[in-house]
């Protein structure tokens, strides 16, 4: 079974799931593209307004556990999860997401609540 965030990827500013760009190729990742153009992934509004309401509510879930000095790592996990109603956490743990803030931030802050995340989402 394959992972669709190693050939798709997600703008969390416009909502809206793209072919990964390829730096080997130069190029989008043909598989994503392929992806993106049978289930018309570009043209479908009313989706890409719930990817974006799904990203602020996993965004700011994590917004507030960063307030923690400590966040509860599990606590964390269970929240998201809940929160996920589009998929977006594979792009926010394993994907290009992880890049982004504020998952970015918890990496970096937080490796083993980072870890701990990745494990109990996997």
């Amino acid at each position: 079974m394959d992972d669709p965030w190693q050939f798709l990827d997600f703008d969390p500013a416009m909502g809206v799931i793209i072919a990964r760009f390829d730096l080997a190729t130069n190029a989008e990742n043909r598989k994503g593209a392929e992806t993106v153009r049978l289930l018309q992934l570009d043209r479908r509004e009313a989706m890409n307004d719930g990817y974006l309401k799904t990203w602020r509510r996993l965004a700011a879930i994590l917004d507030t556990a960063l307030q923690q000095a400590q966040p509860d790592a599990d606590a964390l996990a269970t929240a998201l999860e809940q929160a996920d109603d589009h998929g977006l956490l594979g792009w926010c743990f394993t994907g290009t997401g992880q890049n982004v803030a504020p998952f970015s931030i918890l990496r970096a802050q937080h490796p083993d609540i980072w870890a701990d995340c990745v494990q109990s989402l996997s």
